[in-house]
């Protein structure tokens, strides 16, 4: 008598444990499930299998470049009619051909912020399809109004 009261007890945690698995995986489909977390932290948990598509509403976008987008050599226009050459290297310096030629630049906000020693301070960014040089002279910042804006062209195939 014993041995059927242990195997009933056994029996029942085993159906205790396995069922709720079971009851899952068959709510599942086999297709397994998605969950949202959202910025308060709860989450949102639906079965794939209940899903159509997903569609994201248009809004502002944060663009991640790379540091090794802007590297090499561009051919900047001087906001005068005239161009000169800007080098990007990958540990942060900049070269240029024109004033001040040394500097240091990082990528912040999708664009090439590049500080001369003189002041200066340019940035390159893709506007559209193409890409400009915007210059800022010394003691102003990156929301100031530019003293020039002119194209820049990257010189080395990407």
């Amino acid at each position: 008598m014993r041995i059927v009261v242990r195997l009933g007890f056994l029996l029942g945690i085993v159906t205790a444990v396995a069922l709720p698995v079971v009851l899952q995986a068959g709510t599942d489909d086999g297709q397994g499930s998605i969950t949202i977390v959202f910025k308060d932290g709860h989450q949102q948990h639906i079965r794939l299998a209940e899903i159509t598509r997903i569609d994201f509403s248009p809004g502002p976008a944060k663009v991640a470049v790379s540091h090794a987008h802007f590297l090499g050599e561009w051919k900047v226009g001087d906001g005068a009619g005239g161009t000169f050459l800007i080098t990007l290297k990958p540990d942060g310096v900049a070269q240029k051909t024109l004033g001040s030629k040394h500097g240091k630049w990082t990528v912040e906000e999708g664009e090439a912020r590049i500080s001369w020693d003189d002041g200066w301070h340019d940035v390159i960014r893709k506007v559209g399809g193409t890409y400009e040089k915007v210059a800022f002279s010394p003691g102003t910042s990156y929301s100031d109004q530019p003293s020039n804006t002119a194209q820049a062209v990257y010189t080395e195939a990407h």
